[in-house]
């Protein structure tokens, strides 16, 4: 059993307290910082192709897990929307070798819980000092797995995923610590000896954190649950998505050396990988050693670990249908070049993407004068033509369509609305096998009873529906449902009317989602930024949980009190 050595502990303490201390400043202010720069260039001239180069030697090979338990099978599920051959062998994980592996993984908790919340913080910053240290490695890998185009991979998959896993260990410190380690306790007895009691707090883990990865975004949502869990001294089995194992497992390679490096165990992460169709993650989610789980995906997977794993505490992001109240505006070719890019980034492909926006039918005022519905939802298909209309411009935002299931959900979007823009193929030059397709957006109206069928339920990909309401009220009561129905991970409205934006945000304090008021710059409704925004509400059916708060982390320990009469 490996032993954890005071003085390797003791130098990543030190190594990294300085940005343990500035993550938790960042926390409590909002205000903009990161250690991660997003710039490929902040890596040094020989990152780029040094990276590529460690992601092509990844390909056609077996992916090893020194020293953790495996079943001896192999699996191989990655499929590149690129087109590229990654051809990724996993150890494939089953009901024996989870036999072998939970064991193995409570028996490291004792000396990692012992180590105390500086030492794991630090430890966890390690892991992703080398994960920022392989962004290029990482980009590659995310784009080959997920579909985003390579900056967007680059930048979500690295620098500002990194940023919400080190969020994640500011507040799982804070948390932890927000009670002293000891005390003592004094009570007056009048003339009789005062009572003395020592006491010692500690943070204790809840037991093994089951993470099930995701297919779009695998390390952004993967890393807040994954440092949260291990930052609060639980395990952590990470099962990704059969179709984006690899950004996942590197992350479960490298924190596993790093562990091993410090003294603990490597068994404190695991990978549990799977072949398509498996569908391990049912039956890992119920076992009694699984005790904390969080889910990024549908939402009937996503309300059964709710109602089923009832022994574990359960994060989900589910579905959602994001909305968007067009009343007013002052600033129009700033709302539309806004909104084309919002519905255009990753082919509508996020969580946060606006999919709903509800337009007064009789139009609304601008600084263009007076733009009638039909006006608006002509002038924003322009906006996206002009924003898609050079192939490679299309290809550097779009991406690739992640799978079949999001382009038969385009493909039958024209039977939902009036098309008021068409989806159109972009080839990719560098990988013709890449599937790109420019947005569509169908116009409906809200009085037609075939709406709610057609635009009330998330339709995941690049489709949007411009909702023709009666009104602003109109809109404010469909927000107001929705968000009580559906939930919602983004809202955004444009207005000029202080007593409008004071409506919205009413609806969205009353059924909680998180609000963007008249975005027209390089700010967009479907990006968030660690230390600073918070990402989904927990308080609407599309995410029980936040990313990231105190809540999100508190409930993956407990405190154990022990007390015992002083000796003075």
């Amino acid at each position: 059993m490996t032993t954890a050595t005071g003085s390797t502990t003791a130098q990543l303490v030190d190594k990294h307290r300085p940005t343990l201390e500035r993550a938790l400043e960042a926390i409590r202010t909002r205000e903009f910082w990161t250690p991660h720069p997003e710039h490929p260039k902040a890596y040094g001239e020989e990152a780029a192709e040094q990276g590529k180069a460690a992601f092509e030697a990844l390909r056609g090979t077996r992916f090893e897990l020194p020293g953790q338990p495996v079943s001896g099978e192999w699996v191989t599920s990655e499929r590149s929307p690129y087109g590229l051959e990654l051809d990724i062998s996993y150890p494939r994980t089953d009901e024996g070798a989870l036999d072998v592996l939970l064991p193995a993984m409570r028996a490291a908790m004792p000396a990692w819980r012992q180590a105390g919340p500086e030492v794991r913080a630090a430890v966890c910053l390690e892991i992703l000092a080398r994960i920022s240290a392989r962004t290029y490695e990482f980009a590659h890998a995310v784009m080959h797995t997920s579909g985003q185009a390579f900056m967007m991979a680059f930048q979500a998959g690295g620098p500002h995923a990194q940023d919400r896993g080190m969020e994640a260990v500011a507040y799982a410190y804070a948390e932890q610590t927000r009670t002293p380690a000891r005390a003592t306790w004094v009570k007056p007895q009048g003339k009789r000896e005062p009572l003395r009691v020592d006491k010692e707090f500690t943070a204790v883990p809840r037991g093994v954190s089951l993470l099930i990865g995701c297919n779009t975004f695998p390390t952004w949502n993967g890393f807040p649950g994954f440092f949260a869990s291990l930052a609060t001294g639980n395990p952590v089995l990470v099962k990704p998505h059969p179709g984006a194992v690899l950004p996942l497992a590197l992350t479960v390679r490298i924190a596993r050396d790093v562990l091993g490096e410090a003294g603990f165990e490597p068994d404190l992460v695991a990978l549990a990988a799977e072949a398509e169709g498996d569908g391990i993650a049912r039956n890992l989610a119920v076992r009694p050693e699984i005790r904390v789980i969080d889910y990024t995906g549908s939402s009937q997977f996503g309300e059964w670990l709710e109602a089923n794993a009832r022994q574990a505490q359960v994060h989900t992001e589910k579905s959602g249908v994001n909305t968007v109240v067009i009343d007013s505006t002052d600033d129009y070719r700033g709302m539309l070049a806004n909104l084309a890019f919002s519905l255009s980034l990753y082919s509508g492909q996020m969580c946060t993407t606006p999919q709903n926006l509800l337009i007064p039918a009789s139009g609304i005022a601008t600084d263009a004068g007076h733009r009638t519905y039909d006006d608006v939802v002509t002038d924003l298909a322009a906006a996206v033509d002009k924003l898609l209309g050079d192939d490679a411009r299309a290809n550097a935002l779009l991406g690739a369509l992640v799978n079949d299931a999001v382009r038969e959900r385009l493909d039958a979007a024209p039977g939902r609305g009036r098309v008021a823009l068409a989806s159109r193929t972009v080839k990719n030059a560098e990988f013709p096998g890449a599937t790109v397709r420019t947005p569509a957006i169908l116009a409906v109206d809200a009085a037609n009873p075939e709406t709610e069928e057609n635009c009330l339920d998330e339709c995941f990909g690049p489709v949007s529906f411009a909702v023709a309401v009666s009104s602003t009220e109109e809109a404010l009561a469909l927000l107001r449902r929705t968000l009580r129905e559906k939930g919602a991970m983004t809202v955004a409205a444009y207005t000029t009317s202080r007593e409008v934006e004071q409506q919205v945000a009413e609806v969205c304090f009353d059924k909680p989602a998180q609000l963007s008021l008249n975005l027209t710059g390089g700010v967009y409704v479907n990006q968030t930024a660690g230390f600073s925004d918070f990402h989904g509400s927990g308080g609407n059916p599309s995410a029980n949980c936040t990313l990231c708060d105190g809540a999100f982390v508190a409930n993956r320990f407990r405190t154990v009190e022990v007390r015992r009469m002083s000796a003075e």
